[in-house]
């Protein structure tokens, strides 16, 4: 039982170190996609992940990266999941990450929203949001496209640095 779980220990490490393919700065465990890896008796590993939002495409390419450096590793047998619930939300993100995202020059999400209770209120304006420019921490930002390169991130400006920077969307 002993060497199963510092077997488990060791590939967790492993897996931990997994760059994120669209923000190659985080790590999957930084980005909080990593949510577990064991092994069974029988020496398989097993690692979980869950996406950040469903249909995301990088999945393919973790997926394929945490089980090559398992492998690459020295196991042998290695099974990497999809895990759905409870879904990914951006408080996941680990604050080493939030520091690297932002070191990167892309400002990390606040807090996940949290629905209240009862019905859902019908909002016909967007939500105006501060989001701190990561290069100067100016609040006097702007959108400029509600997606970016990838779809969990949006297009912001600078209106003090006039920097443009990306922006992790709460989800």
């Amino acid at each position: 039982m002993v060497t199963v779980l510092a077997d488990a220990r060791r590939a967790r490490r492993i897996a931990e170190q997994v760059p994120d393919p669209e923000l190659p700065m985080l790590t999957l465990a930084d980005l909080g996609v990593l949510r577990a890896v064991t092994t069974t008796p029988e020496g398989t590993v097993v690692a979980d992940l869950t996406p950040t939002y469903s249909g995301c495409p990088a999945m393919a390419e973790m997926r394929a990266a945490v089980a090559a450096r398992l492998q690459d590793a020295g196991y042998a047998r290695v099974e990497v999941r999809t895990v759905l619930d409870p879904p990914w939300t951006t408080d996941w993100i680990t604050p080493e990450g939030r520091r690297k995202l932002a070191e990167h020059g892309i400002a990390p999400p606040g807090p996940a929203p949290r629905p209240a209770p009862g019905p859902v209120p019908l909002l016909l304006s967007p939500v105006r949001r501060v989001v701190p420019c990561p290069r100067c921490g100016a609040t006097d930002t702007e959108e400029t496209s509600r997606f970016g390169a990838t779809s969990c991130k949006a297009l912001w400006r600078c209106r003090a640095c006039r920097e443009p920077f990306e922006y992790v969307k709460e989800i």
